[in-house]
């Protein structure tokens, strides 16, 4: 008599993988009850509570540890936004995505989640739209940012030894650019809003994100730090100080002009990364334009785009600063950075302000 196969989900070591544990808030019963359900389908998933508020979410987490909070943003009482600080506080290293239907009416909301610590957001299916390509969806974000959290969570395991740092730079930068994804806008605030205003160069800035964003996320960076912010837009003149910010559909990059000024030239080609806009084609014409006074930095994403263009700046006389492990919501784009030893320190975002203002002699 043949024995049972075992449907156990296993770790790459042959063990029990132990199960991502979501904690749903929403104050719709129906919403909770079909995201239950998907989670409790899932072998490698675990539904540690569902909730119908933010005020009853902070009191179980205080008993019950969750990997993945699937929060509302239009809730009574304590709404999701006011709610996230706290949440992240009481739930670390928890990550939050943001699941709403206020996701889908305005960028504003969704990137205010963003800047406030969520790692990600997902638009709230509308009735009938709940299919197989979106709990698909929905199922990649809840394993990518469950694995995060829960490495994080796992202090038993041997720490990995750290990646190889190359000497720091001390040629003054000229141009600062900085690439981010997924987890990035909450970093990239965190930078600005820390970089002191006497640091009197350029800022090119690539964030992946939709077109429809872009304006809101301008707004969001003037705020945070103070300076002049635009979309960037081709031949628009590079000017100390100002920040530029990538268009949703194209790569930014910089150049000189018959003139002998430097502006901006948008480029729409396909790049190895698959992302446009995409980080790489930034690094390498800063690298190209600026040589050894580039800076460049690489903060909470998705995937591996900057590297390449990472190592253009590096090849170049520049220096690379990433974000640390432990402050990014998805360590793959510093992470990559790191690994390839193309970076000069590793560290939070705020931390990496300070090294800029001291590369720049204004600390």
């Amino acid at each position: 008599m043949g024995t049972a196969p075992d449907l156990a989900v296993r770790d790459r070591g042959g063990q029990p993988a132990v199960p991502v544990r979501v904690l749903v808030v929403d104050d719709s019963p129906t919403v909770r009850a079909v995201f239950a359900r998907l989670i409790e389908t899932e072998a490698d998933l675990a539904l540690a509570a569902s909730l119908g508020c933010a005020e009853d979410a902070l009191e179980v987490l205080q008993q019950t540890p969750a990997d993945v909070i699937l929060l509302d943003l239009d809730m009574p009482g304590m709404g999701g936004l006011d709610a996230i600080p706290r949440l992240l506080e009481v739930a670390s290293p928890a990550r939050i995505l943001v699941v709403s239907s206020l996701a889908v009416r305005g960028a504003e909301h969704t990137l205010s989640a963003l800047s406030l610590g969520a790692a990600d957001t997902l638009a709230k299916p509308r009735p009938g739209e709940f299919g197989g390509e979106y709990r698909a969806t929905l199922l990649r974000k809840i394993r990518l940012l469950g694995r995060v959290a829960k490495r994080a969570r796992l202090k038993s395991e041997p720490p990995a030894p750290p990646p190889l740092l190359r000497p720091y730079g001390t040629i003054t930068p000229h141009v600062l650019a900085i690439g981010a994804s997924t987890g990035g806008i909450h970093a990239v605030g965190q930078l600005l809003s820390a970089l002191p205003a006497q640091v009197n160069v350029p800022i090119f800035i690539t964030q992946h994100l939709p077109g429809s964003f872009m304006e809101p996320f301008v707004r969001q960076l003037r705020a945070a730090s103070g300076r002049e912010a635009r979309v960037a837009e081709d031949g628009l003149v590079v000017r100390p100080g100002h920040i530029i910010v990538a268009p949703g559909d194209a790569h930014l990059t910089v150049a000189a002009s018959k003139e002998g000024l430097f502006v901006v030239r948008l480029e729409h080609g396909a790049v190895e990364s698959g992302c446009r806009p995409s980080v790489d084609p930034m690094f390498t014409s800063c690298a190209k334009l600026y040589g050894s006074h580039a800076l460049g930095v690489v903060l909470s994403g998705m995937g591996r785009d900057g590297a390449d263009g990472a190592s253009r700046i590096v090849a170049a006389g520049g220096t690379i600063l990433a974000q640390d492990a432990a402050s990014s919501a998805v360590w793959g784009m510093p992470g990559a950075v790191a690994n390839a030893g193309l970076a000069s320190a590793l560290l939070p975002p705020d931390q990496i302000a300070h090294r800029i203002a001291e590369a720049a002699g204004v600390a």
